[in-house]
């Protein structure tokens, strides 16, 4: 299988603007994402230092996007759901390496060629063994 052209886009935010990242993502060009509930954790120095306070509920957005479009789409979100708002979102890639369930009509294409590959195969083994009868 051929390498993917997809990055996964996470994005952690304050519990509520999950779907303000997708509304965000939309825009810039991804098709759709999964938010999941989490809980975030942190120490108390580090808020102090920062000076910002961690909420724990916290949703995780997963993205799978297009290599093509990662960056922009990165930094919209960043823009509007960034640590400087009341989210309070970081969001960050990483490629994949390969993707199934994306491209079903290709998928299915290849399963089609490989078959017929397979049946030409087994015709040109009984021409053969025709012509060896002969």
């Amino acid at each position: 299988m051929e390498g993917s052209q997809h990055d996964l886009l996470i994005a952690i935010v304050n519990q509520g603007f999950g779907d303000q990242v997708m509304d965000v993502a939309r825009e810039n060009g991804a098709k759709g994402g999964t938010i999941i509930n989490a809980r975030g954790t942190s120490r108390p120095e580090v808020e102090n230092k920062y000076g910002i306070v961690i909420h724990p509920e916290k949703e995780m957005v997963l993205i799978l996007v297009n290599s093509k479009i990662k960056d922009k789409i990165l930094y919209a979100i960043y823009e509007k759901v960034g640590l400087d708002t009341p989210g309070q979102g970081i969001a960050f890639t990483t490629h994949i390496d390969e993707a199934v369930g994306l491209k079903h009509k290709k998928v299915k294409k290849n399963e089609e060629k490989q078959e017929e590959k397979e049946e030409n195969e087994a015709t040109n083994d009984e021409l053969k063994e025709e012509n060896k009868d002969s």
